[in-house]
């Protein structure tokens, strides 16, 4: 298990604050089936920051708090954490926006469609709307906004002492 430093502990708390604040306050849809958390495209940053994991958990958890589905605070941010988990072990930055579109289409799907329906016959043709819409508001923050974050951040020297190693060296290779 990785220990982080206190910097780190700090840059996770600063992405904490900037997802709850995005999720918060930007006046587009953030709790329903259909929603484009501009937030979300932060949540391929483990790709490239271990130290997001943590911090990206935490601001999710405090903007589900917001919500008007009470089981958002724990599916939502569970998915949160099930996403950046799997990000961090992707091969490339093309595949690190894959785990959030894909938890959240599942998981959040699953919940929105419960919280809306139950367990009755409505589920499933509920579910899979809402999958599909969840999915597709992830599919626009993560492949569009997400990308554009992995493609600049590593060009900012500031955010080098927060990158893992190995994505630091794919890079800057002759990095000392």
């Amino acid at each position: 298990m990785h220990k982080f430093t206190t910097r780190e502990l700090a840059f996770a708390a600063v992405i904490a604050a900037v997802y709850a604040v995005l999720t918060v306050t930007l006046p587009i849809p953030q709790y329903s089936g259909i929603q484009v958390r501009l937030a979300e495209a932060m949540t391929v940053l483990p790709f490239l920051f271990p130290a997001a994991t943590p911090g990206l958990v935490v601001g999710c958890f405090i903007a589900n708090l917001f919500s008007p589905f009470p089981l958002d605070i724990l599916f939502g941010t569970t998915a949160t954490l099930l996403a950046c988990l799997l990000t961090q072990r992707m091969p490339n930055r093309w595949l690190a926006a894959l785990p959030p579109v894909l938890c959240n289409a599942v998981i959040v799907g699953g919940e929105i469609a419960w919280a809306t329906t139950g367990f009755t016959p409505a589920f499933w043709p509920a579910y899979a709307l809402n999958a599909f819409t969840v999915g597709l508001g992830e599919l626009l923050a993560c492949y569009v906004l997400g990308t554009v974050l992995l493609t600049a951040m590593p060009k900012i020297p500031v955010f080098h002492t927060f990158m893992a190693p190995e994505r630091l060296e794919d890079h800057f290779p002759n990095h000392a």
